[in-house]
């Protein structure tokens, strides 16, 4: 009697046991599905709100108008001799520039010749104009596309009507002053070395990023 009263306790606490760790697991299990529904749902909506645009102050705006989406960028570079101005223009959007600049067409006898008297000339990019490693001076000024398709309209005019070049003349520095002043910027004094002149020209118009051409 005793012993199968002991059997019939054991199997009562077994079966409670039993039932405590089942219902340990139960509430373990219902309470990792509630945390994975939070983690997932907080999860969603960090999703949802970094697929979103992060809201742009006021001022971003009003400071790319200011700028405009097109620049021209007058250059200067070292080279063998005094060294040479050009510009870089285009849209600040595109990796790609146009590269205008004036120098004489050949070897080194045409630019020697070319300090005697007017020599043929080339009006695109020469050697450097496009390595950052030369670079000595620069002034970027900025413009909304109305302004710039005027511009660039000039840009290319004028390479077309620069046939020749002369060092003491029809120079590189006088090239790239041509477009500022047709910019509305002052220019200063033409005829010195390209890194001075560019340097002047951002000092005498006070480093302005923004020209905005007069209406025809």
């Amino acid at each position: 009697m005793t012993s199968r009263s002991e059997r019939l306790g054991r199997r009562l606490l077994a079966a409670l046991t039993l039932s405590v760790v089942l219902s340990s697991t139960i509430q373990a299990a219902s309470a990792h599905e509630a945390n994975k529904r939070v983690a997932d749902a907080n999860a969603l909506v960090s999703n949802d709100a970094a697929s979103r645009p992060t809201p742009q102050s006021t001022r971003r705006p009003v400071a790319r108008a200011e700028k405009g989406p097109y620049y021209v960028d007058f250059r200067a570079r070292t080279a063998a001799s005094w060294g040479h101005a050009f510009v870089w223009y285009g849209k600040t959007s595109e990796r790609a520039v146009e590269v205008a600049g004036l120098t004489p067409k050949g070897d080194t006898w045409t630019y020697v010749l070319g300090h005697l008297t007017w020599v043929p000339s080339e009006t695109g990019a020469s050697y450097g104009d496009l390595d950052p490693d030369y670079l000595t001076a620069n002034y970027r000024v900025y413009l909304n596309e109305a302004d710039a398709k005027r511009v660039f309209a000039y840009i290319k005019k004028l390479q077309e009507s620069s046939p020749v070049w002369n060092a003491e003349t029809t120079n590189c520095t006088g090239f790239i002053g041509d477009i500022a002043e047709y910019m509305g910027l002052k220019v200063p004094y033409r005829w010195q070395r390209p890194e001075n002149f560019v340097n002047s020209l951002k000092e005498i118009n006070g480093g302005r990023q923004m020209v905005r051409l007069s209406a025809e």
